[in-house]
């Protein structure tokens, strides 16, 4: 790989610390008890990197960057201040959008100056390496930007969350995939213009497609499928920018996104190709029969709800998307302090794709102070249904059905769900009978001899119900 200049000897020492505080972070990140600890470590490697690369690097004056920084930085501060934790996933896949967007642009600025790059070799020609690495960080680079931006639109309610299907769209896809390749590798023998652009043009193009067709409730593991993509574009312009920070941040971002994309579909049973190939959801079927206003099913009132779970001697709690829309968390922590004062056991069970993104309800629970210890995934809660007085679920559907185990023709088939119908009650908080899940499924769940239909706003029947508990 061709130098602009002698790098000094404590430079990738520096980017090694950092790489290194960039493990610890994401070893942090893997425990809510540990989370801050880990968000620390990252800071502190982010910073390293930053300023060993200010201090190596002389592109534009000081001034200028730490304007730059100034301005991203407080643009950063007050959306996160002012950012509501249901909009959160929005938020992720709009951030994911914008570092694809940046490795687009730098791949672009090294394709027109490649002399600043220092990527040319003694013809003046950019370096066959450098052209794969370019290639591949701006295909990769433009597929997370249009893809993020479509995931945006379908969380923010902008675009439908129902698949978008396309005729022959497989075909489309497949060719166009072929298509990059193949002007990447042609990009290797010409270093022509249109090649480049239109490599670029054709990835924004699959992005786009790739996405429109996947299914609401695949949402989250497309979320973090993309989060994989932006760390490997980051990767590739590591290599252009010959920045070895960048190489190992976008590795470890890439490869711990691709791993939680793997859990995500294991934990939907479903294939991380088939959910790229998107359409779950789009044609669901209810698996039980007629409309919800057409069948007998029971309702009860927040006193109800109180009664049951004051004579409980265990009650778990499922929380779900319509808890995040509600803000319902801070009263249902009160809830759950209530009742353990009243000597009943309360737990929480999350499963792994509730919400719209990875970890949306252990932020919402770590956010109302509900303790690490008493939340719960679905494989070490599921066998204490069973033993449990109540059920509580507040706005998870799809994650409750039984269908899913059940009824072949359902689009969740196979889906490891929560078995919260083996309780001896269940109480299930929602807005009205109408309407199904994201994945488009009736729940099977609300027509169950032992299941309690509370249906009004979660918020409210929770406030609602801790009235009743005091």
């Amino acid at each position: 790989m061709h130098e602009v200049a002698h790098v000094p000897a404590w430079v990738p020492l520096a980017y090694l610390i950092a790489g290194v505080c960039f493990i610890l972070a994401l070893r942090g990140l893997s425990s809510p008890e540990s989370s801050r600890r880990g968000n620390r470590f990252g800071m502190v490697g982010m910073a390293i990197a930053v300023v060993t690369t200010l201090v190596t690097h002389e592109i534009a004056s000081l001034v200028e960057i730490l304007i730059a920084i100034a301005i991203g930085g407080a643009i950063g501060f007050v959306i996160a201040r002012r950012i509501a934790m249901t909009a959160m996933p929005q938020l992720v896949a709009a951030f994911h959008s914008l570092v694809g967007m940046a490795a687009v642009l730098v791949g672009a600025a090294a394709f027109l100056n490649p002399d600043a790059f220092g990527i040319l070799d003694a013809d003046g020609e950019i370096l066959d390496v450098s052209r794969v690495e370019m290639g591949l960080g701006v295909a990769i680079g433009a597929i997370t930007f249009s893809g993020s931006v479509i995931a945006f639109l379908k969380l923010n309610g902008n675009m439908s969350g129902k698949p978008i299907i396309l005729p022959m769209r497989h075909v489309i896809n497949l060719g166009t995939l072929a298509a990059i390749l193949g002007l990447i590798g042609y990009f290797v023998t010409d270093q022509s213009g249109w090649v480049f652009w239109t490599v670029t043009a054709l990835s924004f193009l699959i992005g786009f497609l790739l996405i429109i067709p996947i299914g609401g409730a695949d949402m989250p593991v497309v979320v973090s499928m993309l989060n994989s993509y932006s760390g490997w574009a980051a990767a590739a312009m590591g290599f252009t920018l010959q920045n070895s920070a960048m190489i190992i941040t976008g590795a470890l971002v890439g490869s711990s996104g691709a791993i939680l994309s793997y859990i995500m579909c294991r934990a939907m049973n479903r294939s991380f190709i088939s959910v790229i190939a998107g359409g779950f959801g789009g044609d669901a079927v209810s698996g039980g029969g007629g409309p919800a206003l057409d069948r007998p099913y029971k309702r009860g009132s927040a006193e109800d709800a109180a009664f049951l779970m004051k004579q409980a001697e265990q009650v778990i709690i499922v929380p779900g998307y319509g808890m995040a829309v509600a803000q319902a968390q801070h009263a249902l922590r009160e809830m759950g302090d209530l009742l353990e004062a009243e000597g009943v056991t309360v737990k929480y069970a999350i499963h792994p794709v509730a919400g719209r993104m990875p970890g949306h309800m252990n932020v919402l629970l770590a956010e109302a102070s509900v303790d690490y210890d008493k939340v719960f995934e679905l494989e070490d809660i599921n066998s204490e249904f069973a033993r449990s007085d109540v059920a509580f679920v507040i706005g998870a559907n799809d994650v409750t059905n039984p269908s899913a185990k059940t009824d072949k023709s359902s689009p969740i088939y196979g889906m490891p769900v929560l078995d919260v119908e083996k309780a001896k009650t269940v109480l299930f908080i929602k807005r009205s009978m109408g309407g199904a899940g994201y994945a488009g499924v009736e729940n099977e769940l609300f027509f169950r001899d032992n299941t309690m239909m509370l249906l009004a706003d979660a918020k409210k029947m929770v406030e609602d119900i801790v009235k009743s508990l005091v």
